[in-house]
């Protein structure tokens, strides 16, 4: 075969190229990326910033949440909620327990004691992973969130060293057909005050993640309240219409997949 001479490439001269700005992979992500270096080092502030947000998210999964104050603020900033509110605990004693039993934490204390209140949708307010969560967030999200809701509620119960679940228990003695639970998620290096929504329909004990429905990264910097509140509103409507939640329901109107 003939030899071929090699083809040319426009490339850009050093000296053209370092004038071109390149956009900081910052500017797009809270992530830890394009961390600043001297040497073969980070920089001092980027150990203390890793460092702060360490703190944070520890401060947050061990803080303990106040159910009088958020009873209080759900009372006085929410003038249209008028049900009534209970203040329950799970299983776990204590916030170790709660950390090492994740099984303690989806159910609730012996002595917690709830009559049968039937009704369409149950909401209620958990610890979680981040009291930090709850305190920033519940209460505003509520507030744009409960005019959206298409049906009567029972009893709005917060529950203290809570998991996911526990809201399967609860639903099921209030006997409702729908729970909705406002929960701290995992707190992340950038995001230790997130919060969780999942709806399930018709819950009892034994249901499992795949027969519910999750809205995530609730927050500031994450998912608005408004935005997040047309969601849920949007699931409970469905769920109570097809009477089911979980992989089988998927959010198919357009204003939502555009958001």
């Amino acid at each position: 075969m003939p030899n071929r001479e090699p083809e040319e490439t426009e490339t850009i001269r050093p000296e053209i190229q370092a004038t071109i700005p390149v956009p900081s992979l910052r500017t797009y992500t809270p992530a830890r990326v394009s961390l600043r270096r001297t040497g073969v080092s980070l920089c001092t502030s980027e150990i203390l910033d890793f460092q702060l947000a360490h703190a944070q998210a520890r401060d947050a999964v061990h803080a303990a949440l106040d159910t009088n104050l958020l009873a209080h603020r759900l009372r006085t900033e929410i003038p249209t909620l008028t049900v009534p509110i209970l203040t329950l605990a799970s299983a776990a004693p204590d916030r170790a327990t709660y950390l090492r039993r994740p099984d303690l934490g989806r159910t609730l204390s012996p002595a917690a004691l709830l009559q049968p209140s039937p009704c369409e949708i149950v909401i209620v307010i958990a610890d979680g992973l981040s009291a930090t969560a709850i305190e920033h967030h519940a209460v505003p999200l509520l507030s744009a969130l409960l005019p959206q809701l298409p049906a009567a509620l029972g009893p709005l119960c917060i529950v203290t060293q809570a998991r996911v679940a526990i809201a399967d228990q609860i639903g099921s003695l209030l006997r409702a057909r729908l729970s909705l639970i406002l929960i701290g998620e995992r707190p992340g290096l950038s995001s230790p005050d997130s919060l969780g929504a999942y709806i399930t329909w018709n819950p009892s004990p034994g249901r499992t993640d795949a027969d519910r429905n999750c809205i995530s990264n609730i927050r500031s910097a994450g998912l608005d309240y408004v935005t997040a509140a047309t969601r849920i509103a949007f699931y409970c409507r469905e769920a109570l219409r097809l009477q089911l939640t979980g992989t089988a329901l998927k959010e198919t109107t357009q204003p939502l997949l555009n958001t």
